[in-house]
């Protein structure tokens, strides 16, 4: 039996879209129905990668309404919720394996943003279950942390399975978000987990018509 989820949110990441156009790539996405914007901000630390800063999301922000979704993969994020939140951001989530939630996510919620908490692929999904209360929305990481284009990991559906029974054993209203290797062949089998937010890469930014691909996600 497959959920049907009709309503979720898709989420592009613009780390899998052309970086010498991509004022114009957020633009286009936007204009083809994507819900929200998702910016991986990566410090070469927490994970071997390095991108964008606030820098990026200062300049993107006149040129769409949707929220900004900034993930921090990044060590220490206390020091740069600000800048972001600054910059424009909408919605920022941290990784608890580098941070303490209890301290974060309200501080992140005192700058007007929404307060996301992020687990890794190799993080138990019993360490989240105490901080839910408090985000806003949970980011389960369904590759590792670090680079786009990787294939999703399966097991990463459960862990979303479990959040929503905890969500509804305590009813509580926090949102559930994916990431990684979400495309039009596995976004069944993602839905069917009952998440709120798919966040798609390549998966889209891949595909020639973002809006016709944003549909079939959406189906």
């Amino acid at each position: 039996m497959t959920h049907h989820h009709p309503n979720i949110l898709i989420a592009p990441s613009i780390l899998a879209a052309d970086f010498s156009r991509l004022g114009e790539e957020v633009r286009a996405v936007d204009q083809a129905g994507a819900d929200v914007i998702h910016i991986d901000i990566m410090d070469g630390h927490f994970v071997p990668n390095l991108t964008m800063g606030p820098g990026i999301v200062k300049a993107l922000r006149p040129l769409t309404k949707l929220p900004f979704d900034c993930h921090l993969m990044i060590d220490n994020p206390e020091t740069m919720i600000e800048p972001f939140a600054k910059a424009g951001a909408d919605w920022i989530s941290v990784h608890i394996e580098v941070c303490d939630l209890a301290t974060l996510l309200p501080a992140i919620k005192k700058l007007g943003c929404k307060a996301g908490a992020v687990l890794s692929p190799s993080t138990p999904v019993e360490e989240i279950l105490p901080f839910c209360a408090l985000a806003d929305y949970i980011l389960v990481m369904t590759v590792t942390p670090g680079f786009a284009g990787q294939a999703m990991l399966p097991d990463c559906l459960d862990k979303v399975r479990a959040l929503v029974r905890y969500r509804e054993k305590h009813g509580l209203s926090f949102q559930i978000e994916i990431d990684g290797g979400v495309n039009l062949d596995t976004i069944s089998a993602a839905k069917a987990a009952g998440p709120d937010i798919a966040v798609v890469g390549a998966g889209l930014f891949g595909t020639k018509d973002y809006r016709k691909t944003l549909q079939m996600f959406k189906k």
